[in-house]
């Protein structure tokens, strides 16, 4: 068990996270308590993470029975973006319509992040199909920067940019074609990384198994 405050490790970066994970100085289970802590303390403020995982990620911690989780990322808890698919997690995309839907699989960007040792442990709010450079819908409502209360988080990934603002994780997802990604990372004071077209895969974006019709979101 690590000796470490949650205040501590909150303001670790995510490579000092996975170096504890490494060498067994703090476990999946106590990270995942830390994330869900903050989140209850600070989302009623910034509305960066409306779906949570926490039940189904200690799941996973204990199906493996005290396996260790494969690398890079050893464990570590992760945000994913309301455009990925999560295997028995909202699906939401913000579309009212969509408010119930349940994915019954994880698409081919989140099962990267599981096969690499990953923890999805919840999803950040995203506008109307990730459409727009503002985070709002009307499932979820606002997001907020962590930085200023008065002011948008920007968008389209303002939920996760917010999110790791506040503490409440040590790496999220986003996506990013016309500044999904650039303009929240600068709303809130935090690294959002595009990367060049074709290194992160997006096959498995596009539909799940309830033929769900496509989106542009890239």
């Amino acid at each position: 068990m690590s000796t470490l405050t949650t205040n501590e490790l909150i303001n670790l970066s995510a490579c000092q996270i996975i170096d504890l994970l490494k060498t067994h100085q703090i476990t999946p289970i106590e990270l995942i308590n830390v994330v869900e802590n903050r989140i209850h303390e600070t989302d009623n403020l910034i509305n960066a993470t409306p779906i949570q995982c926490f039940h189904n990620a200690r799941k996973r911690v204990e199906e493996r029975n005290g396996e260790p989780f494969p690398p890079p990322l050893y464990g570590l808890p992760i945000l994913v973006k309301d455009v990925h698919c999560v295997k028995g997690e909202l699906d939401t995309r913000g579309f009212l319509p969509y408010k119930d839907r349940i994915a019954d699989e994880n698409d081919d960007f989140v099962q990267c992040l599981v096969n690499a040792g990953g923890i999805i442990v919840g999803k950040t709010n995203v506008p109307e199909f990730a459409a727009g450079s503002h985070t709002f819908n009307s499932i979820y409502g606002t997001t907020k920067s962590a930085l200023d209360l008065r002011v948008s988080a920007g968008g389209s990934s303002g939920g996760s940019a917010a999110a790791l603002a506040a503490g409440q994780c040590w790496l999220a997802t986003g996506s990013d074609l016309g500044g999904s990604l650039r303009i929240p990372s600068c709303f809130n004071g935090v690294v959002g990384f595009r990367t060049s077209p074709g290194r992160v895969i997006k096959d498995g974006w596009k539909e799940n198994h309830q033929n769900v019709s496509n989106d542009s979101t890239p």
